[in-house]
């Protein structure tokens, strides 16, 4: 995970056809997350950012996918936190657990 002024950047895997939306957790500094859409039109991007912003607690405007649009592997970034505010959210929300499951 990278960092400018206000804007965050952190490294995905994002699994596509989850049986549920769930953070993983960090390995080697790429955050793993499932989602249930599937990789066809974007459908799975869109739900990714979707499940990041309630995550996170912002606009699905904020967050963009700037690495990756047709690949597993995804950079992302997110506008208006910093890195350590995005650690923070993924950390609260997660109870510091490694593995989180959402609802959709």
């Amino acid at each position: 995970m990278s960092v400018s002024r206000s804007e965050a950047r952190i490294s995905l895997l994002v699994y596509p056809n989850a049986a549920r939306n769930e953070v993983l957790g960090f390995t080697e500094g790429v955050l793993r997350v499932k989602v249930t859409a599937p990789p066809a039109k974007g459908k799975a991007n869109r739900e990714l950012i979707a499940f990041l912003g309630q995550l996170l607690d912002v606009g699905k405007g904020s967050i963009n996918i700037i690495k990756g649009h047709t690949s597993r592997n995804k950079l992302i970034s997110i506008d208006g936190l910093s890195q350590e505010e995005v650690m923070r959210r993924l950390s609260s929300s997660s109870g510091g657990a490694t593995s989180r499951v959402y609802p959709r």
